[in-house]
Formats: C-alpha cells, sequence, structure tokens
C-alpha cells in the first residue's frame, strides 16, 4: 500500500475538536446562563452588525477572473465560462452579491461555507448552490478521501423527501475558516459563545427592569400577618410593574412599607458591561469600533486609517481564503496554470481626492501611468488614442546616471571647429 495512502486512511475524520482531546465546541448553554446558537447570537445587534459588515464588504467587492497572457502580465476571461457564472451569476435564482453574502454569513455564523458543483456533461461548471453548514457533515471513505454528507429536507424542493446525499470532492466548493485540521472550520459563535452568551444576558436584564418600570424588585412588609399573600402581590404589580406605570406614587396602608432589594443598574456597572460586550464582540470578528457604533476613541484625524486597517487585516485574509478556495475546487488541474480569480479592493482603499490627486500626479509624472489609466480609475472615459491617451510620459529632467554629463560633452563637439 502506498505510504501516503495509509496515512491519510489513518487520519480521523474532520472535526471540531483539539488534538488529542475529547472536548467538542459545540454550541448551547454558556456560563452567563443564556443558550447561545447561530440564530439567537443574531439578535444580539453586534453580532449582526459585524455579521453584516463583513458579509456585504465581500459581496460587494467586484470579483473578476484573469488568464495570464504570455507576456509578464494578466487580462480579464470574459470569454470563460466562469466569468459569467463567479461575476454575474451563480445560478438562476441569485446574483453572484446574494450568493457571496450568503456563503460569507454562513462562514462567519458556522465556519464553513459549502455550495454544490452542478456540471454539464463535458464536465464545464453550470452553477452554484449553496448549501446549509449545519446540514453538512466531511468524512472519508475507506481510502481516505474526502465526501460530503449532507441531509436534505423537505424545504429544499419539492422532489426531496428528506435524507442524507453523498457528494463528492468534486462536486462541492467548500470554503473553511479557521480550524484545528486545516479541513474543516469551527465556529466563531461556539468559540465565544461565553462573551455573546454574556451579552445577551446583559440585554435581557435592561429589557425586564425597563419592563418593570425601571423599579428593583424588593419586599413588602406588614406588621401583621397576611391572609392572601397572592392577591397582595398581585394588585402590587398591576398597579406598579411595567413601562406603563413606571413614575406612579404607590399609596400604602396600614403599615405596609416597601424595601427594594435588588441592585441599581448603575452600581452594577450595567451600561459599561452592555458596551464593552459589544467591543468585545467587534473583537472576535476583528471589525474596528467605529463600524459597529462605537466612536469613543474615533476622530477624523484616525478613522480613515482605521478604515484602511480593516481592509488590511480584516478584509485581506478572508479574500485569500475566497480566491483560493473557488481556484482549487473550479478549475481543472490545466486551467490552475493559465488562471487566477481576484478580488479588486482598490476602491476600498482609495484615499481622500487630494491625496488620489497627489498620487496620480507622480505616476503620470514618472511614466508609469497613461491618462486613460488615471481615468479608468476614476471611472470616466477614455481619450481618444489620436489625443494622446494612452501617451506615457516622463520628467525632462530626470536621465539614466550612465548618460549625466552627455549634454555637456554635445555642448563641447558642438564648439569644436569643423575642418574645412
Amino acid at each position: 500500500m502506498n505510504i501516503l495512502t495509509s496515512i491519510f486512511k489513518a487520519r480521523d475524520k474532520p472535526k471540531n475538536a483539539t488534538s488529542g482531546s475529547s472536548f467538542r465546541f459545540f454550541l448551547g448553554g454558556s456560563t452567563a446562563g443564556k443558550s447561545v446558537t447561530e440564530r439567537s447570537a443574531m439578535q444580539m445587534t453586534a453580532v449582526y452588525s459585524c455579521v453584516r459588515i463583513l458579509a456585504e464588504a465581500i459581496a460587494g467587492l467586484p470579483l473578476h477572473l484573469y488568464r495570464y497572457n504570455g507576456e509578464g502580465g494578466k487580462e480579464k476571461a470574459t470569454d470563460h465560462p466562469l466569468y459569467r457564472l463567479l461575476h454575474d451569476e451563480p445560478n438562476p435564482e441569485m446574483s453572484s452579491f446574494v450568493f457571496r453574502e450568503t456563503l460569507m454569513t454562513h462562514l462567519l455564523l458556522w465556519g464553513n461555507a459549502y455550495a454544490q458543483i452542478i456540471r454539464n456533461g463535458k464536465g464545464e461548471v453550470v452553477a452554484l448552490y449553496p448549501l446549509m453548514p449545519n446540514r453538512m457533515t466531511v468524512d472519508r471513505d475507506s481510502s481516505g478521501h474526502l465526501f460530503y454528507s449532507y441531509q436534505t429536507s423537505r424545504d429544499d424542493a419539492p422532489t426531496m423527501k428528506g435524507g442524507s446525499v453523498i457528494l463528492k470532492n468534486s462536486d462541492v466548493l467548500h470554503i473553511p475558516g479557521l480550524g484545528f485540521d486545516g479541513l474543516v472550520g469551527y465556529s466563531p459563535i461556539a468559540m465565544a459563545k461565553n462573551a455573546i452568551g454574556l451579552a445577551i444576558a446583559t440585554e435581557e436584564y435592561g429589557a425586564k427592569f425597563f419592563a418593570n418600570g425601571a423599579t428593583p424588585g424588593g419586599l413588602l412588609e406588614y406588621p401583621g400577618v397576611v391572609k392572601d399573600p397572592e392577591r397582595v402581590r398581585d394588585s402590587w404589580n398591576k398597579g406598579f410593574s411595567g413601562s406603563q406605570n413606571a413614575g406612579k406614587v404607590a399609596i400604602l396602608e396600614e403599615g405596609m412599607k416597601y424595601t427594594p432589594i435588588s441592585i441599581a443598574p448603575e452600581q452594577a456597572q450595567f451600561l459599561e458591561t452592555r458596551k464593552f460586550q459589544i467591543n468585545e464582540i467587534a473583537r472576535i470578528f476583528r471589525i474596528p469600533p467605529h463600524m459597529v457604533g462605537d466612536l469613543e476613541k474615533s476622530s477624523f484625524s484616525n478613522i480613515e486609517q482605521q478604515s484602511l486597517e480593516f481592509v488590511k487585516y480584516t478584509l485581506d485574509p478572508w479574500v485569500v481564503r475566497w480566491e483560493q478556495s473557488l481556484s482549487r475546487a473550479l478549475f481543472t488541474p490545466d486551467e490552475k496554470t493559465c488562471y487566477f480569480f481576484k478580488f479588486n479592493l482598490e476602491g476600498l482603499l482609495r484615499g481622500d481626492y487630494q491625496s488620489r490627486m497627489n498620487g496620480y500626479a507622480t505616476a503620470r509624472q514618472n511614466g508609469w501611468l497613461s491618462a486613460n489609466d488615471i481615468r479608468e480609475l476614476e471611472n470616466l472615459d477614455r481619450i481618444s488614442e489620436e489625443d494622446g491617451g494612452d501617451l506615457y510620459l516622463v520628467n525632462g529632467n530626470m536621465l539614466p546616471l550612465v548618460h549625466a554629463g552627455d549634454f555637456a560633452n554635445q555642448s563641447r563637439k558642438e564648439e569644436q571647429p569643423t575642418d574645412e
């Protein structure tokens, strides 16, 4: 038996577990006492905002298919079937934006994104359909090859009756997130369920606090014997519980006394806790706080730099993960040597108008951008070739070092008398 095959055959199936440990990062109860799932986490405004920011950013970036042209450059491969598929319409039911937004949402919540690859009789990719990560299982066969088992649902299509469908590795576009084995990513929501659970608990506490008329719970003390305590409690709650009863003046008879026993929200640092949890969740997704509404430490002098850091340190790793996963799953071995996918991040990296104009002026004067190159970057119409739109100019005061002094030598030659 081939030693490589035996190694892969002996490996455990891909799973969300630390090496050598039976601990699983399953979703569920957190130490804050709140159940955390992908859907309950999305009810938190901070989680929803972070997921939406990243999903819409990846979906909104221009995605192009390029080929190497053999001259050290590249060109858009608009004649390739995959160009229209990824740039415009992956399947007849959704646009490229919706498709990428859906897969990126799956990637952020479940740590994995799956799409079924539909091919024609020639083996060409004709459609891509998203698959739910929570119904997908990745496993190995007896030879060590990966395969995907997808649990169908009656809601998927009228022809499906529910059951498991086995998909080959070549039939699935799989974009894994950060994981333990490099094959299956783990859910950021599951890994950070305690932080998200605390945020859910503080939000629920605040909602209940105001639902009770912003009045802490307490004791009703009566000097005698209360014959019907349930009636007294219900009467009190009916008259003073709820935000609609906030501010009412209570009248206590026959020596009855009210004593609050709960800690006031300001003493429990309620607002500070909620604010910290927003930053904690933003930290999980590596989102700058100002993008989720926290402008405390942002100013006009640093917010542009924070936005550029978001592109460089947050978006760029996701973009590379997408590009390499698309190339691995959709290209044939021969196509991998001459085609590649590329997201265009230039629009997000553009500075203000004055900075762009200064940069264009430098590039124009040094001869590596023409007028049409600059106009294309600014989404302007091209200038005709007759009007010099494709000319590359260079500053006349600059020349190669080896030619220094040539002008002086030429002047001396012109001054020397010629023999007649």
